[in-house]
């Protein structure tokens, strides 16, 4: 009996270690477009900010799971950030040793969810297809503050201000000095004339 519980545990402890490995292929959208399936996300998952990441791109016919490759001739894509409101296109590659796999890099700025729009052609099939970042497809790009330790870092907006802030206070500072060294010319210059 102590036999058969010990494989049983063994073999749950492999399932369960199954699905956390595979968790990062489960943070991507799949779609069928045309004969193909298409699956879109980010090549680091979780997706952060200031770090480089990538678009990552898998096409394979549906039918027989066949990769498709050349399309970093035939497909463009786009990153878009906050709706329409920022868009940057992507150089698409294809991934080294990975047939029907590609790549389009790219350093996310800001917090927040992204949509990857692909343009073009695969063989005849016409594809224009938006895969927006959310549940049940991939992340949007998170902040890194709540994984600094033991101190955080400062972000570049916090730097921004700081720097604005000290700008100030340094502009008042010679404004100061000036009228310091203002009024000290003119004290001295009374003070010959006495």
């Amino acid at each position: 009996m102590t036999r058969l519980l010990s494989v049983a545990a063994a073999i749950v402890m492999v399932v369960a270690s199954l699905g956390i490995f595979s968790s990062p292929a489960a943070a991507h959208e799949r779609r069928t477009v045309g004969p193909y399936t298409f699956v879109v996300g980010w090549i680091v998952e979780p997706a952060y900010l200031n770090q480089l990441n990538a678009l990552d791109l898998t096409v394979t016919e549906t039918a027989t799971t066949k990769p498709v490759e050349g399309l970093e001739k035939t497909l463009k894509a786009e990153l878009i950030a906050g709706g329409r409101s920022t868009v940057k296109p992507l150089t698409i590659a294809t991934r080294f040793g990975l047939p029907g796999k590609y790549q389009g890099q790219v350093l996310p700025t800001r917090v927040g969810e992204y949509t990857f729009h692909l343009t073009g052609t695969v063989n005849t099939t016409v594809i224009d297809e938006k895969f927006e970042s959310g549940p049940g497809r991939f992340g949007g790009i998170e902040d890194l503050a709540p994984l600094q330790f033991p101190n955080s870092v400062p972000s570049n907006s916090d730097l921004a201000t700081n720097l604005d802030d000290a700008n100030g206070k340094l502009t008042l500072a010679i404004a100061l000095a000036a009228a310091a060294l203002g009024v000290s010319v003119v004290s001295l210059a009374m003070a010959r004339r006495c």
